[in-house]
């Protein structure tokens, strides 16, 4: 039941930060849930440790984890941006 969560979460994150990015166009529900996913990993990784939040895999649902999966979602789409375009946006 946490891995249906965390998809759905995980949407919603990677939607939010492709809005925030301007990338929202160019994402579908797919690639906004991966980004979300995988956002909530980096953010949980490098953030987590910071601020105390952790990944949304891990089955903590609480308002920092949210925070910490925001932040590394936005920091994925500003490397993929960085590598597509030649700047972060």
């Amino acid at each position: 039941m946490n891995l249906i969560i965390a998809l759905i979460i995980g949407g919603i994150i990677g939607w939010l930060a492709s809005i925030i990015m301007r990338t929202d166009a160019q994402q579908g529900i797919l690639l906004n849930i991966v980004v979300g996913i995988i956002g909530s990993l980096l953010g949980g990784f490098l953030l987590g440790p910071l601020i105390g939040g952790g990944n949304l895999l891990s089955g903590a649902f609480d308002i920092m984890t949210l925070i910490v999966a925001l932040l590394g979602a936005i920091i994925l789409l500003a490397i993929v941006n960085l590598f597509r375009r030649g700047s972060v946006r």
